[in-house]
């Protein structure tokens, strides 16, 4: 499964409030209807006075060439500042499931990490996938967790993205920490390893983090 994940920036002169009523409205849900698209999310901030976007939009294919191009929807200049907005692509691997892919209403912490200095992107995917990975998948409260990886990593705009699902706030808020904090301190188990681990391999100041609760608007992964 391939997904397209914009992260979405408002215009200054919108409210948050205002900024969500024009997104969901129409055709401002950019692909979620077209040909090819199995799967369409969209993930509003716990916090969205702290949070380092407005939202997540969460485009799934079954093949890359099936990913729609929303560059000229037009009404998205009418809500976003689309020069502040980012996009990622990325090949999705699931690495826990304990919800059946059920992800509705799920809170979420989405990772866009960026490797540190000196890495290769194939030394950082090494030590993501053999050393960090195995970590994650026992964070306490994880009901759910993904990682993706991009096709293109040389034209990508992060390294890969890692989501961890979990069923109440106050769970992920203990493990990785609350929204708008880009470091955390968690004193028990393996998230607490897990915090120490991200140092070996990941430029913390330079990844974004985002806090969501899910909302699943198409789902025809069954059909």
């Amino acid at each position: 499964m391939y997904e397209r994940i914009s992260l979405l920036v408002r215009r200054p002169e919108l409210s948050h409030a205002e900024f969500v009523d024009a997104w969901r409205a129409g055709s401002a849900a950019v692909g979620a209807d077209d040909d090819g698209v199995v799967r369409y999310r969209q993930v509003l901030p716990t916090e969205p006075e702290a949070a380092e976007f407005d939202g997540l939009a969460e485009v799934s294919v079954e093949r890359l060439e099936d990913l729609p191009d929303g560059d000229d929807r037009r009404d998205r200049r009418e809500f976003l500042a689309l020069e502040e907005c980012a996009e990622f692509v990325g090949e999705r691997t699931v690495q826990t499931d304990e919800v059946d892919g059920d992800t509705d209403g799920l809170y979420k912490h989405s990772a866009f990490l960026v490797r540190k200095d000196g890495l290769s992107h194939e030394e950082f995917l090494e030590y993501w996938q053999t050393n960090h990975t195995p970590i994650a998948r026992e964070i306490e409260g994880v009901v759910k967790y993904d990682t993706l990886v991009p096709p293109d990593p040389e034209s990508a705009t992060f390294d890969g993205v890692a989501e961890l699902y979990f069923e109440d706030l106050e769970s992920l808020y203990d493990a990785l920490g609350s929204e708008g904090s880009r470091d955390y301190d968690p004193e028990r188990g393996a998230a607490r390893k897990a915090r120490e681990d991200v140092d070996e391999f990941l430029a913390i100041e330079d990844r974004p983090r985002f806090i969501g609760r899910e909302r699943v608007v198409r789902d025809d992964r069954s059909n």
